[in-house]
């Protein structure tokens, strides 16, 4: 069964990216969150003496960590850890709800470890934080609440323990 509802999410996949007017059209009768703010912080130095950290949202994890949970239709609000210093060649992508593609090929559209640390010997960044933190992009229903009251506050604690001042975020 699982192999069914495989081959169902990748014919949706495909037709939300070649067919504008159904992603319109689910966009239109599905319940999006909204901020009433904007979280915003002004940058307290230069970008070459800052030291960056990397979120995701698409579902990266290294291959030895569990796979997100693709079974469960409202998604996995868990965190996946990811040593900043990995080779590429060690992580994967668990996530169906997007055509990754051309990630498969180069996870740096993604994940830009390699990009970042060619940044960082140039000296236009002061450096990488220790660790990536990747989420599933695909949330929803009461997996929301647990998302936004317990993974994200706790990603932000580790974020402040890593020595972050900057998060680039790469969403999927």
């Amino acid at each position: 069964m699982a192999n069914l509802s495989e081959l169902k999410n990748t014919i949706l996949v495909q037709l939300f990216k070649h067919a504008s007017w159904l992603s319109a059209r689910w966009a239109r009768h599905h319940r999006f969150i909204e901020a009433e703010d904007i979280p915003w912080a002004p940058m307290k130095k230069p970008i070459r003496e800052t030291v960056i950290a990397v979120v995701t949202t698409a579902g990266v994890h290294l291959k030895t960590q569990p796979p997100f949970d693709m079974d469960d239709p409202d998604g996995d609000p868990s965190f996946r850890v990811i040593p900043s210093d990995v080779q590429t060649d060690r992580v994967t992508i668990t996530h169906k709800y997007y055509d990754h593609t051309a990630a498969d090929r180069d996870i740096n559209v993604v994940l830009p470890l390699d990009r970042l640390r060619e940044l960082a010997v140039e000296g236009r960044i002061g450096g990488i934080a220790p660790s990536v933190y990747s989420f599933m992009g695909h949330i929803d229903g009461p997996h929301l609440k647990t998302l936004m009251e317990e993974m994200a506050p706790e990603v932000a604690r580790r974020l402040r323990a890593d020595g972050a001042e900057a998060v680039f975020l790469t969403p999927a």
